[in-house]
């Protein structure tokens, strides 16, 4: 079996974790009682996801001349992401974000995105970084330029999509055909106007609703599990893996890390989305925190 090559087109955060017994309510401050650094943004922790199964994983995008996108950089090399076309831009502040974790594994946070909205999309049409790519991931913490470009490309190159639409954003009308996969939870399925998603059913109304605008999609629906709608029509309800849950923090970035890796080897979505639904689990039960 060849080792696929996959580009990750997107966004890189130094991540401040806060640990606390609850989540503030509006207006609260509440206690917590430890905080540390973490590699993040959901493009880094994609690229890191691709390259975890196996994949030649490489990454795009950018980052500050200063310590938070020195130790960015540092713990894509240590993951063995190829992050060559990981542009420093001077005078910019990296990306970053404040996330705050519970007792029961439940997290919000707040992103600066910082350099992530000064990637340039003209740097993604040269070939080398194209050189070997069978699969790109997007996602929306970058600006719609870069990923109208990305998308372009890989169309033109033969190369396949899969965009996580997270945070879930208008579109630019000529990016949805440009895209194979769509993939979004329950809240950003619900923001793009595929209805209330309460059940592995409903998940999978909402996958075939979004499909008038996307080839195929991708729901997932936390602990019920994902519905899934493929581009020849076909309807997959995959419920969850039975774990014990540790934490839910990046277990969608596994699982879009996993699941790009698995097509690109060649299986079809049903399986890849299976196969992928059992990384992520592994991720939520403890396994892979360091994502």
């Amino acid at each position: 079996m060849t080792t696929p090559v996959i580009l990750t087109v997107g966004s890189l955060h130094y991540d401040i974790m806060v640990e606390a017994d609850h989540l503030p309510a509006r207006d609260e401050t509440a206690v917590g009682s430890r905080w540390y650094p973490k590699f993040g943004g959901k493009g880094g922790n994609q690229a890191v996801s691709v390259g975890r199964q196996g994949a030649r994983s490489r990454m795009f995008g950018a980052v500050g001349d200063d310590d938070f996108g020195r130790f960015l950089r540092d713990n894509l090399r240590a993951a063995g992401v190829d992050d060559r076309f990981v542009a420093t831009l001077p005078h910019t502040g990296s990306g970053m974000s404040v996330a705050i974790q519970d007792t029961g594994g439940d997290y919000a946070a707040t992103i600066v995105s910082g350099a992530n909205l000064a990637i340039d999309p003209a740097a993604l049409r040269g070939a080398a970084v194209w050189s070997g790519v069978s699969m790109l991931i997007l996602q929306s913490e970058v600006p719609d330029a870069v990923n109208l470009v990305a998308a372009t490309e890989a169309r033109l190159r033969g190369v396949r999509t899969i965009l996580n639409a997270a945070p879930a954003r208008p579109l630019p009308h000529v990016l949805p055909p440009l895209i194979d996969v769509l993939v979004v939870n329950a809240v950003e399925g619900e923001m793009m106007g595929a209805g209330h998603i309460f059940s592995l059913q409903s998940a999978a109304t909402a996958a075939i609703h979004l499909a008038a605008r996307f080839k195929a999609v991708v729901v997932t629906a936390g602990s019920m599990g994902l519905a899934a709608r493929d581009a020849d029509g076909a309807v997959l309800l995959l419920p969850a893996e039975k774990i014990t849950v540790v934490s839910s923090h990046g277990a969608g970035d596994a699982f879009i890390g996993a699941l790009a890796t698995f097509l690109a080897r060649g299986l079809d979505l049903s399986a890849a989305c299976s196969a992928a639904s059992k990384v992520a689990a592994l991720h939520v039960s403890g396994q892979f925190l360091t994502l």
